[in-house]
This record gives structure tokens, sequence and C-alpha cells, in this order.
């Protein structure tokens, strides 16, 4: 069984206002819609797990209920960081679950594609994460801005999600950042914690996470092509 956990209970601090940018309106959307969306689609995906902040309790079930989600089984609170959210959907995830998905609920751009490669991945290596090469020069500076050297960059990879993995995998890798009480980023860096290799699946740079105003704009522009 593949549970995919949808994370929507982001501050949303960059995007300025009090809203949270999962539930901002794109193309007469809810943003949260087009992930919810690309996991219904992919076949290879049993049931979604919401995660979501308990001030948008009603938002969310109004969204499931509205676009008819079935593969939402469960919507629940998010925590304080991103891998307390992550944990609460692990804890709903059903006992038969083998793979699980986390996704980014600000990425509206992932196809059900992606999802099943990153499936596939987690399957033979126990992870599977998406992310693309960087191909922009990269600087490490100083506080000043001033530069200390070019990086290499063609060991660097931009880490995006769906990030998949082993549900044990998981839960053994987050079991360990709590108990260590460290803060992780995302689900690679937790597996990582193990010494557990990370298997890296190549996507492409319009799988966008919406961050600012300026993101909702060219995720626009993308979808309208799509449509």
């Amino acid at each position: 069984m593949v549970t995919a956990i949808v994370l929507a209970a982001g501050r949303s601090t960059r995007m300025g206002g009090s809203s949270n940018k999962q539930f901002i309106e794109l193309l007469g959307k809810p943003l949260i819609c087009y992930s919810l969306a690309a996991f219904e689609l992919c076949g290879a995906v049993d049931a979604v797990i919401l995660v979501r902040r308990p001030d948008y309790a009603q938002q969310a079930e109004e969204v499931v209920r509205e676009f008819g989600f079935q593969k939402v089984v469960a919507v629940t609170d998010g925590g304080v960081e991103r891998q307390n959210s992550v944990w609460n959907g692990l804890e709903k995830c059903d006992p038969a679950t083998e793979i699980v998905a986390v996704h980014d609920g600000a990425r509206p751009l992932v196809t059900p594609a992606l999802i099943q490669a990153t499936i596939t991945s987690a399957r033979a290596h126990g992870t599977g994460i998406a992310a693309n090469k960087v191909v922009d020069t990269i600087k490490e500076a100083n506080e000043d801005k001033t530069v200390i050297r070019t990086v290499d960059r063609t060991k660097l990879w931009a880490v995006q999600t769906p990030q998949t993995a082993r549900l044990s995998l998981l839960r053994e890798a987050y079991t360990k950042v709590f108990q260590e009480q460290t803060v992780v980023t995302d689900e690679a860096a937790a597996v990582e914690s193990l010494g557990q290799k990370v298997h890296l699946v190549e996507t492409s740079f319009l799988n966008l996470k919406i961050t600012t105003p300026a993101d909702l704009a060219i995720a626009e522009a993308l979808l309208r092509v799509r449509l």
C-alpha cells in the first residue's frame, strides 16, 4: 500500500498577509487542489492524508468534499516544524502502508508521472527524492556578501518533493530526529541522519514551490499551458 502525506500547514510568511498560501486561489481553485488532484490521478497511490493548520480545518474539509478527492482518508493537524507535521501524517497511515510519499502542498505543478517515479525508486532503493541538477554558478559568501569561493556545481542538486520512502525507514529516521531533538528540513535529511543512502529522482524546474506572490503568477502561466 502507498500512502501520500500532503503538507498544507505552513505559515506562508513570505507570501505576505495572514492567509495560508495552500488555500489561495489559483485559476479558480485553492492552490492545494492541484497537488491533491495529482495524487488522486496517480494509480500507484492508494490513500492520501492531508495535513493542515488547525485554524484551517474547515477549509480543508470543504476542499476535499467540494472537489471529490476520494483518496483522502484523513485530515489532521500540522505541527510546529515540518517534521512534526510529517509525523502527525505518519501516525494516520494505515498499518498496511509500505511506501509513503511526502509532498509540499505548495508545489501545484507536480505530476502523477513524477509521483510514480519516486514510488518506483523507493521500492527499489528505499527512497525516491525528487530533485533537479543545479545549473546556476554557486558562490559561497561571507556575511558581508563577499565571495569566499565558487562551489563546484557538478555534484549539486536542488531537492524538491515528493520525497518518498519505505514507511519503516521514515519512521526510524524521524524517531531518531526526535530522540536527538534536532530539526531537519526534509525527509531526505532525516534518512541521512541514519547513515542510509538517499536516492534522487531527476525532475524539472517546473515543479516549483509557491513561496512569493511572483511564484503564483509563474504557476498560473505554466498551468494555463498545461491545461
